[in-house]
């Protein structure tokens, strides 16, 4: 508590550098980091609710996550294979 106080009344904070903008809070990339601890957490209460609520097993909620996973990578590669697509007859 002393260290913080001092560091304050001697205005040592003047001679820190500032955060770089690609580390701001609200820079893409910590905008970014955001999201994907969002998910983690989205993914964490789905599956407490698969085994808790619903009574399925730990392995079928791996399952479930993991068809989930391969689903969305298929619809992922089919929108971007359909984008280049298009891409390719406008050229």
């Amino acid at each position: 508590k002393a260290a913080f106080i001092n560091f304050i009344s001697d205005e040592e904070w003047k001679s820190i550098e500032p955060v770089s903008s690609w580390f701001g809070p609200s820079s893409f990339l910590m905008s970014s980091m955001s999201a994907l601890f969002k998910l983690s957490m989205w993914i964490r209460h789905g599956h407490g609710y698969l085994t808790e609520n619903l009574g399925i097993p730990v392995w079928g909620s791996y399952a479930v996550f993991g068809l989930a996973t391969l689903f969305l990578g298929m619809v992922l590669g089919l929108v971007s294979e359909a984008l280049r697509a298009g891409c390719d007859c406008v050229t």
